[in-house]
């Protein structure tokens, strides 16, 4: 009984840690941490990598990390339906946070969210049932949308002339393959990451008043070819005006170790 006791208070007594949570983007789900090396930075660095979290009909199912030193610090990364409306994919990462929260009930919450991760987290946050988050970290992140998304639409929506009706679909799956099929599955995202304007999704978001945190983008400047420069910085939304520190990279859109080295270095200088 003694020990059990000890045990206890040694518990609430303990300072408070930080948990991180990696947030995919489109086309991605939870390894693309780990095979861009981002994850594996963050190891070396003594982060404890605490599993992937994905949310089913019987609720949120976590899936252990691999073991490593201890470490007061860790690392949840989110499985989520990437090709769904971003309401859809914001409505299960509120789960995942709601979940890490109840576990982790004294720690403070860091959510990292790359390309259109970042929009899906901000979607998270300003809904009511908001958890406690210190900061928020998106990385190369439409925040006023992409025209990439129309491109991705118009290959999916295109009736050639010459080839109207359904016949169109079958050249496309033809030609396109699985990437055609993806896009097809994506069109609600697709519409969501459309360029802000005309009351759209990313238009509205835009407009909402966001939780009192800190607030960093990592934008690539001039070097991403699949979202502007000016959309991924979050001073770029008006109820975010001044509120964000921005990190200029030049590297392209995806992932890679530097961002890994660059979020370590964020997360010291704003303990």
């Amino acid at each position: 009984m003694g020990r059990q006791v000890f045990i206890v208070n040694l518990f609430v007594g303990a300072a408070r840690a930080d948990v991180m949570v990696l947030v995919h983007g489109w086309a991605a789900n939870e390894d693309t941490w780990v095979r861009s090396g981002v994850a594996s930075v963050l190891v070396r660095n003594a982060w404890h990598d605490a599993g992937v979290l994905t949310t089913t009909p019987d609720g949120v199912r976590h899936f252990p990390g691999y073991p490593s030193a201890e470490s007061d610090k860790r690392f949840y990364r989110v499985q989520l339906p990437s090709t769904a409306p971003l309401l859809l994919q914001a409505s299960h990462l509120t789960a995942e946070l709601v979940f890490i929260q109840k576990r982790h009930p004294k720690d403070d919450l860091i959510v990292v969210g790359h390309s259109a991760g970042g929009v899906i987290a901000r979607l998270a946050l300003i809904r009511p049932e908001f958890v406690r988050t210190k900061s928020l970290v998106t990385i190369a992140s439409p925040h006023l949308g992409t025209p990439r998304a129309f491109d991705g639409l118009h290959v999916v929506g295109g009736k050639p002339f010459f080839c109207p009706g359904p016949g169109v679909d079958f050249l496309k799956s033809v030609f396109g393959g699985r990437q055609y099929q993806y896009l097809k599955d994506s069109h609600g995202a697709m519409l969501d990451l459309t360029p802000a304007g005309g009351g759209n999704l990313i238009d509205w978001l835009n407009q909402q008043p966001h939780p009192d945190i800190q607030y960093h983008s990592i934008v690539r400047a001039n070097t991403d070819d699949v979202v502007p420069t000016a959309s991924q910085d979050l001073n770029s939304v008006p109820t975010l005006r001044k509120r964000a520190k921005v990190y200029p990279t030049r590297t392209l859109h995806g992932l890679n170790p530097a961002d890994g080295e660059l979020l370590l270095e964020i997360l010291a200088a704003n303990k």
